[in-house]
């Protein structure tokens, strides 16, 4: 596993959610400044307040070290709807999205 920034993929992954670091942080019932200090590499976060941070963004504790993945929560999302489809309709969607990737590679 590669080393990360932890506190640049919080931001990244909190900012996708569209969450500020102040709101973030009241959520987690922490200090105004708690979310910020993580971000700037001050201070990180004990594995049990981590585990909260992963649930207030909705991701996995997987999730936040997959810096690949730069949404994911969005992709949990769409892969819960995915499930449900028909054999038929996840082939179609399966088509679909190679189609619009491939032409977005390009």
């Amino acid at each position: 596993m590669q080393l990360i920034d932890f506190g640049e993929r919080l931001a990244k992954l909190r900012i996708s959610k569209g969450l500020s670091a102040r709101k973030m942080s009241f959520l987690l019932g922490k200090s105004a400044n708690y979310i910020n200090k993580i971000e700037n590499n001050k201070t990180y976060p004990s594995m049990e307040h981590f585990f909260d941070i992963c649930s207030c963004l909705e991701i996995s504790q997987k999730d936040f070290f997959d810096t690949e993945n730069e949404y994911p929560s969005e992709v949990n999302e769409m892969l819960v709807d995915y499930k449900r489809l028909n054999s038929d309709a996840r082939s179609s969607l399966k088509n679909f999205v190679k189609a619009i990737a491939g032409k977005e590679n390009k």
